[in-house]
């Protein structure tokens, strides 16, 4: 029995959706690096995530260096390379939830705090401001009924629809993997090259921008001599 044989039912079509962010103020911030712990051990969970998850999404985040807040801020603002490095390579993905995350993020402030001699500070006006997010996801009524479909219509993707599909939807599939992988499991193994591509994009790497034409790439990769529609 070959592949489409084993393939019994068509996968029901990618809903494409997009979404924006709704960001407020917690009215808290730290001078330095020592009040940034203790915020860090008491601000909402909703305030981790943005400043780890929802980073990418805000069009003032500029430094593809580090992709979350607090290395962000450890480096431009307490100058402290080592900590920035440290903060920059927690990926939030490691973690099975947000309060292990923020442990995990403790813990390294606290390492740095025991190292340092003197507390780590960023100059009057250049504190760490926390806030939290809340996603705003919105029916772009598109639709990907075939893997060639999916493969033609991601160059026209927004930058939302991206984050929405290939980072935060780590988030909410078992397994971790992104949206375009988990629906072309669907299709059995004539997709496996497909999702063998799209492991490869590491969207730790890129813009949004960057990761869609990423992305486009693997697939129409992928695509050329594919068997299925």
């Amino acid at each position: 029995m070959d592949a489409t044989a084993r393939r019994l039912t068509v996968p029901a079509p990618l809903q494409v959706m997009d979404c924006a962010l709704t960001i407020l103020s917690l009215g808290r911030s730290a001078q330095n690096l020592r009040e940034l712990r203790d915020h860090l051990a008491s601000v909402p969970a909703q305030s981790i995530s943005h400043h780890f998850h929802d980073a990418l999404l805000r069009p003032a985040f500029d430094d593809p260096e580090y992709r979350n807040d607090f290395a962000v801020w450890a480096r431009r603002q307490l100058h402290d390379a080592a900590l920035a490095e440290r903060l920059g390579v927690i990926d939030p993905m490691d973690y099975p939830d947000l309060e292990q995350l923020r442990h995990q993020t403790i813990d390294v402030v606290e390492d740095r705090l025991a190292e340092a001699g003197e507390v780590p500070q960023a100059a009057r006006g250049h504190e760490f401001y926390f806030l939290k997010s809340q996603f705003v996801i919105l029916d772009t009524r598109a639709r990907a009924t075939t893997p060639s479909e999916l493969t033609a219509m991601i160059p026209r993707l927004s930058t939302g629809s991206i984050f929405h599909h290939f980072i935060e939807a780590r988030r909410r599939q078992p397994g971790r993997v992104d949206d375009f992988s988990a629906w072309l499991a669907g299709w059995g193994d004539e997709c496996a090259h497909e999702r063998e591509r799209l492991a490869a994009v590491d969207y730790e790497l890129w813009s949004l921008g960057e990761l869609r034409d990423r992305i486009a790439a693997a697939l129409a990769g992928a695509r050329a001599g594919a068997r299925v529609p």
